[in-house]
């Protein structure tokens, strides 16, 4: 297995949010992870980077193993960070940085990679997510669509084994949400090891190999998109899909 998440569990302020989260991932696999705002989802994605610290459970990630439980240490985290990273929903660019400048940071302050390198690598990513010509633009000059897949291209350039995605699409208005879920449908396309956290049925339905449904912090239901969308076996999967595929 890929990667593995056994019995994740979180507590924010006495509010056990994550109560014992199972997970595992194939390598070169799309999972993506629904559900109800509140339910767990963004805390057990950040938790499978580190960014927020369970208090139990295991994660097994290619040849890393991390016990929640035990003190983590700074160099499993950045050993965990190296190997997998993270696309927010809210884009976190680096403002007064251009486009170029945001995708070459990583690989030259964390991979320690030659700047001209980086830059070429950089230009190319850009290209490939439809960026080439806005590379010199600043994160202000450009629309919230271009930000994400800067976003993306920036996650891509540190060459991870797993990309995380938090509701990519949900800050976006409506019309720019298709440029970034075609550039995602290409990675997937391509064999990213991807984990999606996302309220885009639509884009979950054509790309995953798995859907996870969870609910106050726990995993309802989870299978293959044509299961969990055309009969799903959990009366909450049900309740669900029904209120967003049918809200009126």
């Amino acid at each position: 297995m890929y990667l593995e998440a056994k019995n994740i569990q979180k507590t924010f302020d006495g509010n056990h949010v994550l109560k014992g989260i199972d997970l595992q991932v194939e390598k070169g696999t799309v999972t993506v992870i629904i559900g109800p705002s509140g339910s767990g989802k963004t805390t057990f994605l950040r938790s499978l980077n580190a960014l927020e610290l369970p208090e139990a459970g295991s994660l097994n990630f290619d040849d890393l193993e991390i016990d929640f439980a035990k003190q983590i240490t700074k160099k499993q985290i950045a050993a965990l960070r190296k190997e997998s990273t993270m696309v927010f929903q809210n884009y976190n660019l680096f403002p007064h940085k251009t486009a170029l400048e945001n995708v070459m940071e990583g690989p030259v302050q964390v991979l320690k990679m030659p700047k001209e390198k980086a830059r070429q690598e950089a230009l190319e990513l850009l290209r490939k997510v439809n960026l080439g010509e806005q590379s010199e633009l600043y994160p202000y000059q450009l629309s919230g669509g271009q930000e994400q897949r800067v976003g993306i291209a920036r996650a891509l350039a540190m060459k991870p084994k797993l990309i995380l995605f938090d509701e990519p699409t949900s800050a976006l208005d409506p019309e720019l949400v298709g440029e970034v879920l075609k550039v995602m449908k290409d990675l997937a396309a391509e064999g990213w090891t991807m984990i999606v956290v996302t309220h885009e049925l639509k884009f979950a339905e054509q790309v995953a190999d798995e859907v996870i449904f969870m609910d106050d912090g726990t995993v309802c239901e989870s299978g293959k998109p044509e299961q969990i969308f055309t009969a799903p076996k959990e009366e909450r999967t049900k309740q669900f899909l029904e209120r967003i595929l049918d809200p009126i």
